[in-house]
């Protein structure tokens, strides 16, 4: 008897047609077999007792026991890497980021509902998803649950921080900064760029951070367009801060968070003594990725106004390294990664280190009190 050292996927969904499908993506896969397919979740949770697979793919609306119910389970009796299966509408983007609250690793949007026969056009994505989760450490998929703030974030309260004089503007004049040392008085912004976990991660930190924050901070997180707003209201719910996708022409504010939109590259451009968001959709994908934490980061490196507190949190790939290196040669710069014992998956944060330009690697726990000791 053979014995593969492949990883074993279970297949979940409703549909027929869709298992056939997706199973069909794997056939001559080198890294993962499929070991077997359920049509629910309670079908899912039989199978993954008996056929032990290294991860599952899971659509989150079935009959019987829905994706979300299953997952909790899952996570309850039987751990194991989950990549979910989501429409994209914004039901569905919610129901992927719950997912990811609940133990998920990752999400696929299918391109056209719940039964989509262009499944074709996401299979790179999923089958990389796929093969990277499958090595993800359970232990690590445990969730901390958040409670929302207790200052109601109502449409008048969003509205009066914006339209506040809290506006972010020109400071020391660039020639003045002192390159060689971290200045305390200088104005800072913070930026940070995650993929792969990065919701959750996200939870972790922008939930530490007091609304007194004195500099603005920018997000990209690798997400489809549609998700990311719902990614942002969920942040918002949670946060001290105020945290909002951003919008083209956006006037940066003190203690405010604007994650970049799915599908948009998020730019800074000074406009007199203030600085605005430009979000480009021209601009190709950089290494697969719009926005992309390079083209942010490379972005602001441009801008000499400020000091930058720059963070890279778990996710596959090496995005923002390039952009660290443009931004520590242009400017006073912290570099903060995120560490190899609580990333879901170890690859953006180690090419940020491997260009050994990074001065702090910490715990995604410990990530907020480390981007507010380099703040005034």
């Amino acid at each position: 008897m053979e014995f593969s050292n492949k990883s074993k996927l279970l297949v979940v969904d409703d549909s027929a047609f869709m298992r056939k499908l997706i199973s069909d993506f794997f056939l001559d896969n080198p890294k993962v077999e499929v070991v077997g397919t359920a049509r629910n979740g309670k079908d899912a949770l039989k199978k993954i007792q008996s056929l032990k697979p290294d991860v599952v793919t899971m659509d989150v609306e079935m009959p019987e026991l829905n994706g979300l119910d299953a997952l909790k389970e899952i996570m309850k009796t039987s751990p194991v890497p989950v990549i979910m299966l989501s429409s994209t509408t914004l039901q569905g983007a919610e129901n992927a980021l719950i997912a990811m609250e609940n133990g998920a690793v990752d999400f696929v949007a299918k391109p056209s509902g719940t039964i989509s026969l262009d499944l074709h056009k996401i299979k790179e994505e999923l089958v990389h998803k796929v093969e990277h989760a499958a090595h993800v450490q359970i232990t690590k998929l445990n969730k901390r649950k958040v409670e929302p703030v207790r200052v109601p974030k109502t449409k008048a309260f969003i509205e009066d921080r914006m339209q506040s004089k809290n506006v972010f503007v020109q400071g020391t004049p660039a020639g003045e900064i002192n390159k060689n040392r971290w200045n305390q008085t200088t104005k800072k912004i913070v930026i940070i760029g995650t993929s792969t976990g990065g919701p959750r991660a996200l939870q972790e930190v922008i939930t530490k951070l007091p609304n007194s924050i004195k500099a603005p901070i920018l997000i990209v997180q690798h997400m489809p367009a549609g998700f990311t707003k719902s990614l942002a209201d969920r942040l918002n719910q949670l946060s001290e801060v105020t945290v909002k996708e951003a919008e083209q022409g956006d006037l940066l504010q003190n203690g405010v968070a604007y994650v970049a939109p799915g599908g948009s590259h998020l730019k800074l451009e000074k406009r007199g003594t203030s600085f605005e968001i430009v979000l480009d959709q021209n601009e190709p994908p950089r290494s697969g990725h719009r926005p992309s934490v390079d083209v942010m980061f490379e972005s602001v490196s441009k801008i000499s106004d400020f000091d930058k507190v720059a963070v890279i949190m778990t996710g596959m790939g090496s995005d923002g390294s390039k952009g660290l290196i443009e931004l520590k040669q242009n400017g006073n710069v912290m570099a903060i990664a995120e560490s190899e014992k609580t990333c879901i998956v170890y690859g953006m944060p180690k090419a940020a280190v491997e260009t050994q330009l990074v001065n702090e690697v910490v715990d995604v726990d410990n990530i907020a009190e480390a981007i507010m000791k380099y703040l005034p």
